[in-house]
């Protein structure tokens, strides 16, 4: 087997060649670093990275193989990890100037589990400033003059291009279900709650999400049964037990799947194209999809969602504010000028608001299994510039499970993401649902 392809593998046949003894750790270690050496100075997705500090926790994980301790799921694979989550061994700065070299004292809730499993933590990705609009270097792998997405910028190209089979990114808008459309890869913005923020950088509680980058739904469901689960130092994690997401992935449903195609109030930002594409797809699946509205008042949702992550990012985010002054981007500024200029009163109807459409959605799941809609407006376009999250806005704001599948070609076979998404805190029905819709589509 060549380094390109010991470097394709998904997650979980990485995982079961190494607990077999078929391959060591150090090798596909070596293989994932090889590719990123062979490729990243194009799509520049690492922003820290330590070749020889990864090839020494993978030579660490096959002495313990060796002594033949329990090895953990993750025994051995690769994670690349979001510059916004804190590493005990790797900068972390925010991709900000202002925090340039800020070096945090432990790892992050995620980080931790991740190496609690075996994982070998092979690097930091990129994340644009402060994981809003402002990009950075990243590229995307199928073409380098268009944009991989953002806010998760590196984490979802260095998985579209072969150099991690896993990586760890985030949401609050649109930061993981719209890089992973850009790029071609699986992306997965859990519930809310799910997956600990402890040690992540913090943006708006109410909407700050965990994302996930895969090769695949079974290597979602893997990373996710890892990192799932109650943190004290979380108070939006839950005393409740994960349930076994990989075997729900791969369950049979008790039926054929129902799914309600979501058009949303945003479906004419979607590029014709698109439009086109999805009504195509949803009618390729005959009775098991039906076209369904929301009602005129979710229209709303949107500014309800800017108006809370507005709000919660001033607070969050004054003392970087204070410290960096004109260091921040435009754009950040406004935002956070526009979020000091929210009252109490209109922050609390946001609040509401968002419960409300989140008991409204959930009345669906009652008949469907899934929501189908766009991940994206279209393909990646051509720049810098991270891309409309509009089509994650509301998903975000209700905290519902979202996926993007990257099942459709766009232009010039560029990809574009169909979105699930799926009633709070049913992650495992979701994946499933999932799992069923590839399959029925692959036969």
């Amino acid at each position: 087997m060549t380094e390109k392809s010991l470097s394709s593998l998904t997650a979980l046949e990485a995982a079961e060649l190494i607990a077999d003894g078929e391959m060591s750790a150090e090798t596909y270690v070596g293989a994932c670093l090889d590719r990123i050496a062979e490729i990243d100075d194009k799509v520049q997705a690492f922003v820290h990275l330590d070749p020889a500090d990864a090839l020494m926790q993978a030579r660490a994980l096959d002495e313990r193989r060796r002594n033949g301790l329990t090895l953990g799921p993750l025994h051995g694979l690769p994670v690349a990890i979001k510059d916004i989550f804190d590493t005990g061994d790797y900068r972390t700065e925010y991709g900000s100037a202002v925090l340039a070299g800020h070096q945090p004292m432990s790892d992050s809730a995620v980080v931790a589990r991740l190496r609690e499993a075996g994982a070998v933590i092979i690097g930091k990705t990129v994340t644009t400033e402060f994981a809003y609009y402002t990009p950075g270097a990243t590229r995307n792998p199928h073409d380098l003059s268009r944009t991989p997405g953002g806010s998760s910028s590196g984490s979802a190209a260095a998985v579209a291009a072969g150099m991690v089979p896993l990586a760890i990114g985030s949401q609050t808008n649109g930061s993981t279900i719209r890089p992973a459309s850009f790029c071609g890869v699986y992306g997965c913005k859990p519930s809310h709650g799910l997956i600990s923020r402890h040690g992540a950088l913090v943006l708006s509680p109410t909407l700050d999400h965990v994302g996930v980058f895969a090769r695949s739904l079974a290597d979602t469901a893997l990373v996710l049964e890892v990192l799932a689960g109650y943190d004290a130092r979380d108070p939006d994690t839950r005393s409740v037990a994960a349930p076994g997401f990989l075997d729900l992935v791969a369950a049979e449903p008790p039926m054929p799947p129902r799914f309600a195609f979501l058009r949303t109030p945003v479906w004419e930002q979607a590029e014709p194209s698109t439009r086109a594409a999805f009504e195509a797809f949803v009618g390729s699946l005959g009775e098991y999809a039906v076209a369904v509205d929301l009602p005129d008042a979710y229209a709303a949702a949107w500014d309800d969602q800017r108006v809370i992550m507005a709000a919660e990012m001033a607070h969050h985010l004054n003392p970087a504010l204070l410290r960096g002054g004109d260091r921040l981007s435009p754009a950040l500024r406004d935002l956070l000028a526009d979020g000091r200029a929210v009252t109490a009163v209109r922050y609390q109807q946001a609040r509401e608001n968002a419960r409300g459409y989140a008991v409204g959605i959930g009345k669906l799941f009652d008949e469907y299994d899934a929501i189908i809609t766009p991940a994206t407006p279209g393909v990646a376009p051509v720049g810098t510039a991270t891309g409309n999250p509009t089509f994650c806005s509301l998903w975000s704001l209700t905290g519902l499970p979202a996926l993007s599948l990257p099942l459709l070609g766009g232009e010039g076979g560029l990809p574009l993401g169909v979105q699930l998404v799926g009633d709070a805190r049913d992650d495992g029905r979701l994946l499933r649902s999932a799992n069923w819709l590839v399959d029925y589509l692959s036969t």
